[in-house]
């Protein structure tokens, strides 16, 4: 389990969330969801430790992959999925194998990160969160970068790690892919946690944040099929 109780968060003295008290249990996948600016990776980073009034988490139990998260160094597919192992003080090869091919990236784990797409490069991070095997996934935008049917296969991953047994807590813009994969929404709204619900109940919270008219729908309908 991951637990959050702070009655406010602030960043360089302002507040950007007030009243947060959040929970995820191994078993869920929680998708985080709300308007641009609303706080939702304020939130993800206080999940992970990473404020000053934050209580710090063990980097070998959570793994944090932020958004637009990147190397500019020249380093091979498999030499920056391999940078997770770092708080295991290891260089264990089976967690970075087993990680490159869950990220549909083991074809190019010799490839330089800085010459292969975008996509790609994302994925190559995202392995590196799968190598530490963490017991919490705490992903910023995973999709990002990614075309639609390798969105719809990283989500369907991370659902599939979840329900092993994981908690993986998401920050998601894609309100369709939100909606389709995740166990609850977590909706961020005006700097507080607007709502907290199973999916099948989100959406009208979902629609509210996103300032929309009633029984209008959020989520696109560009659904890939299952694979």
């Amino acid at each position: 389990m991951i637990a959050l109780d702070l009655p406010a968060i602030a960043l360089h003295g302002r507040p950007v969330l007030n009243d947060v008290h959040f929970r995820a249990q191994p078993g869920e996948l929680v998708a985080i969801c709300g308007p641009n600016g609303a706080g939702k990776s304020t939130l993800l980073r206080a999940l992970a430790g990473l404020l000053p009034d934050t209580p710090p988490r063990d980097p070998r139990r959570v793994a944090y992959l932020p958004q637009g998260a990147r190397c500019d160094w020249a380093l091979t597919v498999r030499q920056v999925a391999d940078l997770g192992r770092i708080p295991h003080r290891d260089r264990a090869e089976a967690p970075v194998t087993v990680a490159l091919r869950l990220c549909g990236i083991e074809r190019l784990r010799n490839a330089r990160v800085d010459r292969i797409s975008g996509g790609e490069a994302r994925r190559a991070m995202l392995a590196r969160a799968f190598a530490t095997e963490p017991d919490v996934f705490l992903l910023d935008e995973p999709p990002a970068d990614l075309a639609p049917a390798a969105s719809h296969a990283i989500l369907r991953l991370l659902r599939a790690t979840a329900e092993q047994g994981r908690v993986v807590v998401t920050v998601l813009h894609a309100v369709d892919l939100a909606l389709r994969y995740a166990h609850r929404v977590v909706v961020v709204d005006h700097g507080h946690i607007a709502a907290d619900l199973p999916v099948d109940q989100a959406l009208p919270a979902v629609a509210t944040a996103f300032g929309l008219p009633a029984g209008v729908d959020p989520a696109p309908r560009l659904l890939a099929p299952d694979a």
